[in-house]
């Protein structure tokens, strides 16, 4: 049966609840992501009409916000370069996944309603060009949400945080003495340092489209303005989102 997000609002009580959420990433990540992927349909449909729209879901991995995509009567496609993660969840891919890198996605020009990526753009070797790639995937009049976690924010080296503010190498060494084992988001192969200052140019420069929005992601919407202080929004922002429109 298909259902419909609840009007999304970003009060205090609702970064509390996902703050309290991420506290079970690793024992309950069904618990969380599903928790993090309806919270993040309901804020997308608060731009975009999302019934029977087809969503690219760039980096979509084993498919949670997909399936709460296709919950809302959206037509999801759920792209990753890793097999292996899109069948972490389920032992097989999310329904209709495609196999493929966000550097090159393999959608036509225009061929979707919405390109949508959470948390991907922090581990590409070029940001960017994912960033473009969205855009250009993207119809005319579409929309396109990237968000990502920003490396000076206090969870930008991942599980290497916070010991990444000492330098991204130095954080992965002392990991891996520490669990006897490299984290899995290692920095310089799969771990990028990416700036919200970088991204805001980004977009700023994009011929092809237009900045909707830019704000702190989990943070309540009074918070917005942080982004416009450079230095500040890098440390307390945690994460970034950016809403544009396809021209």
């Amino acid at each position: 049966m298909e259902t419909h997000p609840a009007s999304f609002r970003a009060t205090l009580g609702r970064s509390v609840a996902l703050l309290g959420g991420f506290r079970k990433e690793q024992s309950d990540p069904d618990f969380f992501y599903g928790m993090l992927a309806r919270d993040t349909v309901a804020q997308l449909a608060s731009y975009t009409d999302l019934d029977g729209a087809l969503v690219a879901d760039v980096g979509g991995g084993p498919g949670y916000f997909t399936d709460v995509l296709r919950s809302v009567g959206a037509r999801p496609v759920c792209v990753d370069c890793d097999a292996g993660e899109m069948m972490a969840r389920q032992g097989a891919a999310p329904e209709g996944a495609v196999l493929g890198s966000a550097l090159d996605l393999p959608l036509a020009t225009g061929s979707v309603d919405v390109c949508f990526s959470s948390n991907v753009l922090e581990h590409v070797p070029q940001p960017w060009r994912m960033a473009d790639e969205m855009v250009r995937v993207t119809r005319p009049g579409g929309v396109i949400y990237l968000s990502f976690t920003n490396w000076l924010s206090p969870w930008g080296g991942h599980e290497t945080s916070p010991w990444h503010y000492l330098g991204g190498h130095r954080a992965a060494e002392r990991y891996t003495r520490k669990y006897g084992k490299p984290p899995k988001n290692r920095y310089g192969a799969g771990l990028y340092p990416v700036s919200i200052g970088a991204a805001l140019r980004w977009a700023k420069r994009q011929p092809d489209a237009t900045v909707l929005d830019a704000l702190p992601r989990y943070h309540p919407r009074w918070a917005t303005p942080v982004i416009h202080v450079p230095g500040l929004r890098e440390i307390v922002s945690w994460n970034l989102l950016l809403i544009l429109r396809r021209h």
